[in-house]
């Protein structure tokens, strides 16, 4: 995924109502930035932290700059919880993750379930369907395991619910815990977090679903997968 513009550099004042960002450009001009991340962001909102932010050049919109991505840990963190179904979407397009290679279609925000929407279909007339729901993750507490969730997600619970019910019916099911981090060497399910959703990942796994772990490479240009992370045990 590449952003449509370089991204602009600046500093991180603060992060506040969860999706506010006070920021310096290195012009040394103070401007609010929309933060597309509902989640803790442990770690991520130190003030005076470097980050990168796009900007719109549509004139309607309240706040011109987007919070993208942070540094971290050594390296680029993307914050950005709107581009992972896309990253995902166009890697399995470019057959970058080989467990889900092969389908012939590929359809995106498809209804299923009680009142929710898969991020992926994958569509194929001799396999089958395959149903892939693609989840955020840039918590990293200890160095090198990332972590998800990052805060209590009873969507996350419920979507593992769903895919539970699909595998057990027979349908291919599966879950990508994509890594916004450039600095991941392996993944784990942060279940004294949310011990519900470690629950229902767990049950979800055992009825069927395939839990998968990618890596991104980062820069100011794009975010693009990179490679599988082992689970820690």
């Amino acid at each position: 995924m590449r952003f449509e513009s370089p991204l602009v550099p600046a500093r991180l004042a603060r992060r506040y109502k969860r999706f506010l960002a006070d920021v310096v450009l290195d012009s040394g001009e103070a401007v609010t930035a929309h933060c597309a991340n509902p989640g803790a962001m442990t770690g991520l909102t130190g003030p005076g932290m470097p980050v990168w932010l796009s900007r719109s050049a549509n004139p309607k919109r309240a706040l011109a700059y987007s919070w993208e991505l942070a540094a971290a840990g050594g390296g680029l963190v993307g914050i950005n919880t709107a581009h992972p179904n896309r990253i995902v979407a166009e890697a399995i397009a470019a057959g970058a993750i080989p467990e889900l290679a092969g389908y012939a279609a590929l359809r995106r925000e498809v209804p299923y379930g009680h009142r929710s929407r898969v991020d992926i279909v994958l569509d194929d007339p001799a396999r089958g369907p395959c149903y892939v729901e693609v989840k955020n993750v840039h918590l990293m507490r200890t160095l090198g395991l990332a972590e998800f969730p990052d805060s209590v997600t009873e969507r996350g619970a419920k979507h593992m619910a769903e895919l539970a019910s699909l595998a057990a019916a027979g349908t291919r099911a599966a879950v990508v815990f994509l890594v916004q981090r450039s600095d991941a060497r392996a993944f784990a399910i942060a279940a004294d977090v949310d011990p519900a959703f470690a629950a229902a990942a767990q049950a979800a796994q055992a009825a069927g679903v395939e839990l998968l772990a990618y890596c991104c490479a980062l820069s100011p240009a794009e975010i693009v997968l990179d490679k599988a992370l082992p689970f820690a045990p």
